[in-house]
């Protein structure tokens, strides 16, 4: 069975196509730049060689058809007809309280997810246009929504509800629903198939570190509680989010800064993180060199982005009554070693010990804790394609 993934953004799709037989990625790529000058399809070749393909493309319908070219290509094609494609798995941002597991889409589904709009006011109409745009040109071929909240729908209400007037949640949904459930579920299964340990009974706390980032503490296979909120700004410090934030500080700047909700919105989600404290960029790894170059407002931001990781993971103990293995995936999460140690640093008296020869990994499975640390710490290359692909074989097969 082969399935195309697709991750459609506000200017950007990106795709995979799978082989489900062998679980091999058969093409991938991306376009960037939708309805911008300059708009091309960057693609990876079968050797791992990059090739640009430059196009005008106004909209996402037009960025899909370039993507289904793309693939039956003589050129760079990895299928010979578009017939071979047997489903479209894509990632859904928001789905709200009415998605607890990926879906089979139909009109019902698209109607209840266009409802959820308000929530992710960004990313929802984008995964739209890629729904609306397969449906146009591949009208009989199966598509499946994966929603990054679903995973999160396990929580007791006590840990996703704010405590505002109740009322706000039954007029608004105002609540935590969480992101990055794709990856967090993927990895939280992925480490005990690789522990070789049962998923009933272990409790993981997985960390999804990248420019953007959440934390969740996965209890029994199912998320308990996690970093996100009702959008994805809350929690950690992130590459340009502020993550958590007194609600009177955010009140007080308005005001002093003359900012309506739009103004504020745009302050904490594209100007604050570690750009706003670091200044010069929102890049890890510019922030890494900075820091090891002893610029002090860059030892301040990393220091800061660490102490906020820690702070979760020892919050999220504390809501398990323990943990067994700690997770770390992500850009930063699967790259960068001092973040790691940074985060883990000082959680000995938890049982927490970071092998510092076996942290120097980067982007594969590993252990990274000392053979006689309690809780194991493990780095696992988060794969949401591949769930996204897996769901989608799934749903078909029971059909």
């Amino acid at each position: 069975m082969k399935i195309l993934v697709l991750n459609c953004g506000s200017s950007s799709i990106k795709y995979k196509l799978f082989d489900m037989t062998t679980k091999e990625v058969m093409a991938q790529g991306g376009i960037e730049k939708i309805g911008l000058p300059g708009s091309f399809l960057k693609l990876t070749l079968p050797n791992g060689e990059k090739k640009i393909l430059e196009k005008d493309v106004p909209e996402h319908t037009t960025g899909i058809d370039f993507i289904l070219n793309t693939l039956v290509s003589e050129e760079y094609g990895a299928i010979k007809s578009l017939d071979e494609i047997n489903a479209v798995g894509h990632r859904m941002v928001h789905g709200g309280e009415k998605f607890a597991k990926s879906v089979l889409i139909d009109q019902e589904v698209l109607d209840t997810f266009i409802a959820c709009s308000d929530l992710a006011p960004l990313h929802n109409p984008a995964n739209l246009k890629g729904v609306n745009a397969v449906s146009a040109i591949l009208p009989n071929v199966p598509q499946v929504g994966v929603f990054d909240t679903a995973f999160h729908q396990t929580m007791p209400d006590y840990a996703y509800m704010y405590a505002v007037p109740y009322e706000l949640y039954q007029k608004y949904g105002v609540r935590r629903y969480g992101f990055h459930g794709t990856s967090h579920r993927y990895v939280s299964k992925r480490v005990c198939e690789f522990l070789n340990i049962p998923v009933e009974g272990t409790k993981i706390i997985t960390c999804h570190v990248g420019n953007g980032g959440s934390i969740t503490a996965v209890k029994d296979g199912k998320s308990v509680d996690t970093s996100m909120g009702l959008t994805p700004l809350e929690g950690l410090m992130m590459g340009t989010r502020s993550g958590d934030i007194d609600g009177g500080a955010v009140t007080y700047i308005m005001e002093k800064e003359g900012l309506d909700a739009t103004g504020i919105s745009n302050l904490l989600n594209k100007k604050s993180g570690v750009l706003g404290v670091f200044e010069k960029s929102s890049d890890m790894r510019d922030l890494e060199s900075a820091a090891a170059a002893g610029e002090p407002r860059a030892v301040l931001a990393e220091n800061m982005y660490f102490y906020r990781i820690k702070k979760y993971i020892g919050a999220y103990a504390a809501a398990m009554g323990g943990v067994d293995v700690i997770v770390f995936t992500g850009g930063v999460g699967e790259n960068q070693a001092n973040a790691r140690s940074g985060a883990c640093e000082g959680l000995e008296y938890m049982g927490v010990k970071v092998d510092a020869e076996k942290n120097k990994t980067r982007g594969v499975e590993a252990i990274i804790s000392t053979d006689d640390s309690k809780v194991k710490v493990v780095v696992i290359p988060t794969d949401e394609e591949l769930m996204i692909a897996s769901d989608t074989m799934d749903i078909l097969s029971a059909k």
